[in-house]
């Protein structure tokens, strides 16, 4: 399972982003696609996740009601739309991905991180 990321940049505070992420491979699904994020000095976060079955998201409280992630299963998509952006949400976010690979007789699991994105929100 390869994670292609796109989006993030310099943005002033109260601004928007969106990030996107892209799961391709073969003989795979994915349970869980996240965002986690890491600001400098401090350990890596969950900002928000999703789940395959359901669309059930989870929010860290820091960023309820202001990001908003969506998924297309069809296309192992999704985007983190982030939004009222303060300096603190400066950081470098990471697709995460929780993925079933599946063999001739076998199933395995992965959990997959893109290469990171860096966001920077300037006050």
């Amino acid at each position: 399972v390869q994670l292609v990321e796109s989006g993030g940049g310099l943005v002033q505070a109260g601004g928007s982003l969106r990030l996107s992420c892209a799961a391709s491979g073969s003989a795979f699904s994915i349970d869980v696609m996240g965002w986690y994020r890491h600001a400098p000095g401090k350990q890596r976060e969950l900002a928000a996740s999703i789940t395959s079955i359901g669309g059930i998201t989870n929010y860290a409280e820091t960023v309820k009601g202001r990001f908003i992630l969506s998924r297309d299963n069809a296309k192992n998509t999704m985007w983190l739309q982030m939004n009222s952006l303060k300096p603190e949400d400066t950081a470098v976010y990471y697709c995460n991905v929780e993925a079933r690979v599946y063999a001739s007789t076998t199933v395995g699991f992965r959990e997959v991180w893109g290469q990171g994105t860096l966001v920077t929100v300037s006050s």
